[in-house]
């Protein structure tokens, strides 16, 4: 069938072929999404109607706890044996995956992954390797991985993104997500206030550097923040509609990034930098914060960014020689100052990507000086820095670097090497492919004081 012209609700996506103008066949293979009061209850079902005997549940000792062993209670109630392993290695890396390996049951036919972020980015990676279908039962909505084709995982001291499946089932029972800390929420809408920056991200690729882009997918995403965003009063109010509001939000925000088979409709700069953050604390040892609070100071900063671009009279012609001066041994060195143990696999993709090459770097200025008119004209579509500062901290939501433990010397290193994390294009490399990063970072950071 066709693709929908507008959005629609996110169960018309779900198990279909959409034949897309963008040239593209779209497909969500989940079955079932459930968001509401005593969703939960309705477990068992899916698993008997999907043809499941011997499902396997996967918990850290918080998730079994809050519902985990209530999970595990209704399946063996309805006749359906179940068993669960609460993982030990919380760093959801190699050894994480390496514990699931050793524990995974001969008979298993199903895993459950029941939690939030890292367990259900874990349980779809895994359970992709094993070639086992997989479900999720939400326990917070910090994030907008529930519906997610991918697996982000810790790989060699790096925030690495491997490709996944996507879970049969979703469940939200908002009995379960209002007993979630209310940062976890917020930290949710944080994630989705950074779609934002990431839908400018892909205009500005597809302007400047002729991307493949899906106008249908990008109204999807934006439909699903345009509903967050009119309701931010009872976010503000804690109400308990709001829950299963950023809870189909953030399904729907995921459910795009199977749509498309990617990350792109859901992850752009904002993402950069949280991935950098979460990179450099694990080598502190110290997280700085939540994911999704991390991603909506980051679109701050983006925000921040793009307003000294559109300030600033950009000179091509120095673009081009600053193109011609790009040293890759002094680049591989800033990257080991700057990543640490974590750079081998920086350097690592750019052999692969090249992004940052002098030949392709001449062509995007030459496209960029092409349709410089119309890169203005994106830029000036997004709301202020201000504006989202106001509206994080009147949710409770981190606001600001400072908020969350990043200092200005951490700061320059983010705005100057976060793009580096991955191959993909942001108005970081639009920036720095302008000979501009350096100079307008120094801008952006003179304003967060």
């Amino acid at each position: 069938m066709k693709m929908y012209e507008s959005p629609r609700p996110i169960g018309d996506y779900l198990d279909k072929e959409l034949d897309c103008p963008c040239g593209r066949r779209h497909y969500v293979p989940i079955k079932q999404v459930e968001i509401g009061p005593g969703a939960l209850n309705k477990l068992p079902e899916a698993v008997r109607r999907l043809g499941y005997k011997r499902p396997w549940l996967l918990c850290d000792p918080i998730t079994w706890k809050v519902a985990g062993e209530r999970c595990q209670s209704l399946l063996r109630e309805a006749g359906i044996e179940a068993t669960a392993h609460i993982l030990e290695n919380l760093g959801f890396d190699e050894s994480t995956l390496g514990e699931i390996v050793i524990n995974l049951p001969a008979d298993c036919d199903l895993m459950i992954g029941v939690g939030t972020g890292s367990i259900t980015d874990m349980t779809r990676y895994s359970s992709f390797k094993l070639r086992l279908p997989c479900f999720t039962v939400a326990t917070g909505a910090p994030m907008d991985g529930f519906a997610a084709s991918i697996g982000i995982l810790n790989v060699k001291g790096l925030k690495a993104t491997l490709p996944a499946h996507s879970t049969q089932v979703i469940i939200g029972d908002t009995d379960i997500l209002k007993g979630a800390p209310p940062r976890m929420t917020v930290a949710g809408f944080g994630d989705l206030i950074g779609k934002i920056s990431c839908l400018n991200d892909w205009e500005l690729a597809r302007i400047i550097n002729a991307e493949h882009y899906c106008a249908p997918i990008v109204a999807l995403v934006r439909s699903c923040l345009d509903k967050v965003l009119s309701q931010t009063e009872k976010l503000e109010n804690r109400e308990p509609e709001a829950l299963g509001l950023v809870m189909e939000g953030l399904v729907c925000s995921g459910a795009a990034i199977s749509l498309y088979g990617n990350s792109r409709p859901a992850s752009g700069a904002e993402h950069h930098l949280s991935h950098y953050w979460e990179t450099i604390g694990e080598q502190r040892g110290t997280p700085f914060a939540m994911h999704g609070e991390q991603v909506a100071v980051g679109t701050g900063l983006v925000l921040s960014l793009a307003e000294a671009l559109l300030e600033e009279e950009v000179d091509f012609g120095a673009a081009r020689e600053a193109a011609r001066r790009y040293d890759p041994a002094a680049w591989a060195r800033e990257m080991e100052r700057a990543y640490g143990p974590a750079a081998p696999e920086v350097l690592r993709m750019e052999a692969e990507a090249d992004k940052n090459g002098t030949e392709g770097r001449l062509r995007r200025i030459d496209s960029m000086e092409k349709n410089w008119a119309a890169v203005r004209a994106q830029l000036k579509t997004l709301p202020s820095a201000t504006w989202l500062r106001e509206l994080l901290r009147r949710l409770g939501c981190p606001a600001l670097p400072g908020d969350i433990g990043i200092d200005r010397t951490l700061l320059k290193d983010s705005l100057m090497v976060c793009k580096e994390i991955r191959p993909r294009y942001t108005i970081f490399q639009t920036v720095w492919d302008l000979g501009l990063l350096d100079k307008l970072s120094d801008r952006v950071i003179e304003k967060m004081d």
